[in-house]
């Protein structure tokens, strides 16, 4: 069912549990994250971002998620991702998402201010809750490969100024974390996140959660954080099925789309089992 409002992100927090938030590019990934979802009985988040747009169109993906969402059988959000362009934030807001995230990490604080704020306004006038972003990420969130290095950490006191200021419903925060699969591994700032956690009173966001040790994402977890996005685990394992696939002889696409899909939706219920809690049982298949 498609959820709107953030009673899901914030009941999460007050559970010490968190949403799984997976990026969609195809009617593959998000038949395999709704599928996911259903298996654990677990909540979900589908974002549809900037980065997923331009090979079907924003239109087109977003339709696909929200019809996807509205017939699923547990609370599912459709969420815009990393987006840095207000035009796209509103149209998003037109389409149905239930909630979207305005970037503007790239920015000075004061100017990261007054656009978050703005959006923040817009946004709640539609019923829609917004994501902001305080620190830079390093990494690409549409590429599987990070390199080396991580961005600007969130400032503990900035945090605290920034989500009074602005209202935003939901803090992305970085403390260590890149996009991406990183090429040499990285730990969380744990210490920060619990400085962060302790000044602000809305929930966190984690992302970059690909390639983390899992003790690293439950332990954020634990301090606040109620949304972990992840994608680059589930496109490669996307990318791989389609590659062997590819390579059987045979022209049979429908058995292509069908391993892709099952290959996603393996990752996508480890994940949501990881931060919701083991609930699924693993002797049920709903691709079949």
């Amino acid at each position: 069912m498609l959820t709107k409002g953030s009673s899901m992100i914030r009941e999460a927090r007050a559970g010490r549990r968190a949403l799984a938030a997976i990026t969609s590019y195809t009617l593959e990934s998000t038949r395999a994250v709704i599928s996911a979802a259903e298996q654990a009985q677990q909540p979900v988040i589908l974002q549809a971002g900037s980065g997923s747009f331009g090979a079907v169109g924003r239109e087109t993906l977003a339709a696909a998620c929200l019809e996807a969402a509205r017939r699923a059988g547990v609370p599912v959000g459709v969420h815009l991702d990393h987006s840095t362009d207000r035009n796209e934030i509103s149209a998003c807001v037109d389409l149905g998402y239930t909630s979207v995230m305005v970037d503007g990490s790239h920015l000075p604080f004061e100017q990261n201010v007054a656009l978050t704020k703005t959006v923040v306004v817009e946004s709640h006038r539609a019923g829609v809750w917004v994501e902001g972003e305080l620190g830079a990420l390093a990494g690409d969130e549409d590429s599987s490969s990070a390199g080396a290095g991580v961005g600007e950490m969130t400032d503990p006191g900035q945090a605290a100024e920034f989500v009074d200021r602005t209202g935003v419903d939901a803090l992305a925060v970085a403390i260590g974390n890149v996009h991406g699969v990183p090429d040499t591994p990285v730990r969380l700032d744990l210490g920060r996140l619990g400085e962060i956690a302790s000044v602000v009173d809305v929930p966190l966001v984690l992302h970059g959660a690909s390639g983390l040790p899992d003790s690293d994402v439950t332990a954020a977890v634990a301090l606040g954080v109620a949304k972990v996005n992840i994608n680059a685990e589930l496109r490669r394992a996307h990318l791989a099925a389609m590659a062997e696939g590819v390579a059987r002889p045979g022209d049979d696409l429908r058995a292509l789309q069908k391993s892709a899909v099952a290959a996603m939706s393996a990752v996508a219920l480890d994940k949501i089992t990881l931060l919701g809690g083991p609930t699924a049982d693993p002797r049920k298949d709903p691709l079949r």
